[in-house]
């Protein structure tokens, strides 16, 4: 009797160490990338402003290449825009060049779209939502009042296969979101999927990833609602 149940536990110390082993090894960090490799993306955009004046109060779009080849000067030009994305950067990037690509604007309202690679890359879910998390942390540290349009992570033909994690991702960061009322969740996902429940290649460009001038045209017709409404908001507000 002994003999079994020691064999009984050992086999079930062997299957908890097989089961831990799994999932650490599926939950094994991976690294950010050096953001040095913007150095000269983000001092670009510096010597724009050395030459221009940016507009004032102005909506501030931050994120990855789904924002950098978004022309939202003329997807709103009724509105004073500031674009800030760089293509394949991570929200840890957004995060490093925070003082130099946020907080120069002093912005009301941030659109913000990032975390498309971050999974590509491998990192999980709740590494993604930790991120913005920080995000959002830096921001009404500087900038109590700012509002925040959270834009999820799309899905995509040539990434589907990580969208199980992107839908993750996206639910972690639209909880957190629940709980303030400076943030929102503008869901320009779910618009870019076919009847079929899987991406409608129409919106995107032939790379089965990027955005196409249809694709962008959908983003607009959810995006300037929710930016005109936080401004409409910020001007019929007290101060404190």
């Amino acid at each position: 009797m002994f003999a079994y149940t020691t064999r009984m536990l050992l086999a079930g110390s062997l299957v908890a160490f097989l089961t831990a082993s799994a999932g650490a090894a599926q939950d094994k960090p991976v690294a950010d990338p050096d953001p040095a490799r913007y150095d000269k993306a983000i001092a670009a955009f510096e010597r724009w402003d050395r030459k221009n004046t940016p507009a004032k109060d102005a909506v501030l779009f931050v994120g990855s290449s789904s924002i950098r080849m978004w022309n939202t000067r003329d997807s709103f030009p009724t509105l004073p825009v500031i674009n800030r994305g760089f293509g394949g950067s991570h929200i840890s990037d957004v995060n490093h060049f925070f003082d130099r690509i946020v907080m120069p604007y002093k912005p009301p309202v941030i659109v913000f779209y990032c975390g498309d690679n971050d999974i590509a890359a491998g990192k999980s879910p709740e590494r993604v939502a930790r991120d913005y998390r920080e995000f959002a942390k830096r921001v009404h540290k500087k900038f109590p009042k700012t509002r925040i349009i959270y834009q999820p992570i799309k899905p995509s033909t040539s990434r589907w296969k990580h969208w199980p994690n992107m839908q993750k991702a996206n639910d972690l960061i639209r909880t957190f979101i629940q709980g303030d009322e400076r943030l929102s969740y503008v869901d320009t996902a779910t618009p870019m999927l076919g009847p079929n429940g899987k991406p409608n290649a129409d919106l995107l460009l032939d790379d089965g990833l990027h955005l196409n001038e249809q694709g962008y045209a959908i983003w607009t017709r959810f995006i300037q609602p929710a930016i005109e409404e936080l401004r409409a908001m910020k001007q019929t507000s007290h101060p404190c």
